[in-house]
């Protein structure tokens, strides 16, 4: 039974936020140099890991999928489900594409398409520029990145429900190290949850930033730091309440709003925009993806002396590494009561086929627009857009030369909004679960609120504080950092998975023909 808070993984979080926060606003420039020095000095000494470790996890999880283990049940024969399959694959889409997916799968493709790495040879604004910045999003926003999210996720949800281990990252090492790695479990929980809790901030201080922006188009005036200040009081104040109220009412709930938001602006856009281009874009381009996929994801560079990995494809690879312990903790959570096989399609398959989707939409549009409209008349140049204002202009131009912009562009503002409450609302519900001492497979997990409560604030005050006065670089980058000790814990936490692959029956529970998936009741 749980009883009271976990100092060490409380405090020392708290503190060295605390002293990033207090070391920026007393010397931003020194603040600024040393962390770009620490990030530059970890994407250039470790970028073949990063490469080889997000590609590695891939690859083990079609292992899992066709192996036995597939069939074993998470949290044992005769477990039920916690979520409805429906309201668990909007609840898993929600929490992992987050408000990133809005505005850089828009954005992104643009940079690649004016400057594609300049190892490659190839012409910027040409048509092979073009193959490979849609397929440079297929490989930065679907199977890899889920990859690295699903793969520790499964683990964790196999050691907490099956060997009812405790809530802790700890947790997933403990079948490869034995009891042992409990004396370590402060810490490396500490680790995990500083990247997490600093790219929270960083996050909520990114979005803020792009309401505000929008904000202003409608109400003019600058972005004040009490208009700020607003905004980022209401965001900490609904996903808070969100994370409070529990997993049946607040997050699935929202989850389930977002994930029908997301669906009708994607099939607004891809209906009304460019959609035969962006189909047979979106097609060859998937392709160049699927023919250049082992050149892509372990291009580190070296040979031609091209920072362009550096730049993008590798620190991808650090966010994610430096998010996925965390997440993984209450991606596994949400996962009692089905199979493995089943986990990984939620967690793995389905999400990243409808990144592709998306990216085929938004991507092939903002590359239709640049290509074929850019010079025209119209003057529909999106990458002077992003040059002049900004990522988060991009898609708020775009929607400008649809149809129906006077009633899509604000409502982009509420889904900005509602997209990263469903992300920090599953964030904070897992936070406040670390947090809280003695936390089991047979303890009450909605847990922890007075811990969610306390993480929102000091979130939202350290946000406010970086974006209104010091800028929120430097914390962004200490974030990143998380990266490296991240994926040396999920790449040693792999090992577990290659004990269970060699001995399923430890689990326990294997799956009988009747599925979760068919019988489970939605709880709610």
């Amino acid at each position: 039974m749980q009883t009271s808070l976990r100092p060490l993984v409380f405090w020392p979080t708290f503190l060295i936020l605390l002293g990033a926060v207090i070391a920026s606003y007393v010397d931003l420039d020194a603040f600024l140099a040393t962390a770009s020095a620490l990030n530059a000095a970890v994407l250039d000494n470790f970028s073949w890991l990063f490469s080889l470790g997000s590609l590695y996890l891939l690859i083990m999880a079609l292992i899992v999928y066709f192996s036995p283990l597939g069939h074993v049940r998470i949290g044992g024969a005769e477990a039920t489900p916690l979520l409805s399959p429906l309201r668990w694959f909007s609840i898993t889409l929600c929490t992992t594409l987050a408000v990133g997916v809005l505005f850089w799968t828009t954005a992104e493709p643009l940079y690649h398409y004016m400057g594609p790495p300049a190892s490659s040879g190839i012409e910027a604004g040409s048509s092979d520029a073009m193959l490979f910045a849609m397929s440079t999003l297929f490989l930065h926003w679907s199977f890899t990145p889920y990859a690295i999210y699903a793969v520790p996720a499964l683990i964790f949800a196999l050691a907490f429900y099956n060997l009812r281990l405790r809530f802790s990252i700890s947790s997933m090492l403990e079948p490869l190290f034995g009891p042992r790695v409990k004396r370590f479990s402060g810490l490396i929980d500490a680790v995990s949850l500083y990247a997490l809790v600093a790219g929270m901030a960083s996050s909520l201080g990114t979005g803020a930033l792009t309401l505000a922006g929008g904000v202003g188009q409608y109400l003019g005036g600058e972005t004040s730091p009490l208009r700020l200040g607003v905004i980022i009081a209401v965001i900490v104040v609904t996903f808070v309440l969100s994370a409070a109220s529990g997993l049946q009412k607040g997050i699935a709930r929202l989850s389930s709003l977002n994930a029908a938001l997301l669906l009708i602006l994607g099939a607004f856009v891809f209906v009304v925009g460019p959609t035969v281009f962006c189909l047979a874009l979106g097609v060859e381009s998937f392709g160049v993806y699927l023919d250049n996929f082992f050149t892509k994801s372990l291009f580190t560079g070296a040979a031609g002396n091209d920072q362009w990995p550096q730049w993008w494809s590798i620190f991808y690879w650090a966010v994610w590494f430096a998010w996925a312990p965390v997440a993984a903790l209450f991606l596994g959570k949400i996962s009692r009561g089905y199979t493995v096989r089943q986990f990984l399609r939620v967690n793995l398959l389905y999400p990243a086929l409808f990144a592709c989707v998306w990216i085929l939409i938004f991507s092939g549009t903002a590359l239709y627009f640049q290509s074929h409209l850019g010079a025209g008349e119209s003057g529909v140049d999106l990458y002077a857009v992003l040059d002049q204002r900004g990522v988060e202009n991009v898609l708020y131009e775009l929607f400008r030369h649809l149809p129906l912009s006077q009633v899509w562009v604000p409502l982009l503002l509420f889904i900005a909004y509602i997209s990263y409450v469903t992300a920090a609302d599953s964030q904070t519900d897992a936070i406040g679960n670390l947090c809280t001492r003695g936390l089991t497979a047979d303890s009450d997990l909605n847990a922890g609120v007075a811990m969610k409560v306390i993480w929102g604030v000091i979130v939202g005050i350290v946000s406010w504080v970086m974006v209104s006065f010091v800028g929120i670089d430097g914390i962004k980058m200490l974030s990143n950092l998380g990266g490296l000790p991240s994926m040396l814990i999920v790449l040693l936490a792999s090992g577990s998975l290659w004990i269970w692959l060699k001995h399923p029956e430890r689990l326990g529970a294997v799956a009988t023909p009747t599925t979760p998936s068919r019988t489970a009741k939605d709880p709610a």
